[in-house]
């Protein structure tokens, strides 16, 4: 697909960019629904159930329970800081094509819409069976989200120094 710019030219760097602000965006929304379905799983689903989520949240609550002991739940923590580590990279990486090199803006909207979106996340808790809202919950997903963005700017921002040097 071609476009044409403002001075009549064809613009395919323009066709480009437009696909990969699509992708980004896309990508927050798919990995946004996966965590809204984690969230749809009611408490025994995960803790009975023999999907592979289950599986991997019983293997965990294996381990925790060997080293831990009872009545310490860190899957949990460690699947929110996971989940919303990946959602603040993504998000960064959305919002750098809009605000190319405003490394701090780009910084604290993924931030801030990602521990938003945690709120919503706890909330949708509340309605579903076995689950609970958890103010803990969404600190971690803040600093999952918090360390998502941190990485992608720092990758980021090694990327456009890389190419300065090379031009």
């Amino acid at each position: 697909m071609q476009l044409i710019n403002k001075y009549g030219e064809n613009s395919t760097k323009n066709s480009n960019a437009i696909w990969l602000i699509a992708l980004s965006w896309g990508l927050v929304i798919i990995w946004a629904l996966v965590i809204f379905f984690m969230s749809a799983h009611t408490g025994s689903d995960l803790n009975e159930g023999d999907d592979f989520i289950a599986l991997v949240k019983q293997w965990l609550n294996d381990i925790q329970m060997r080293y831990l002991g009872p009545g310490v739940d860190l899957a949990s923590s460690i699947a929110h800081f996971c989940e919303f580590t990946v959602f603040g990279a993504l998000l960064a990486n959305a919002f750098g094509k809009h605000f190319s090199r405003r490394w701090l803006l780009i910084f604290l909207l993924a931030v801030l819409v990602a521990s938003i979106y945690a709120i919503t996340d706890e909330v949708h808790q509340i309605f579903v069976p076995d689950r609970a809202c958890d103010p803990i919950d969404w600190i971690v997903d803040t600093a999952g989200a918090m360390l998502g963005a941190a990485i992608w700017l720092a990758a980021a921002r090694r990327i456009v120094r890389r190419k300065q040097v090379e031009n």
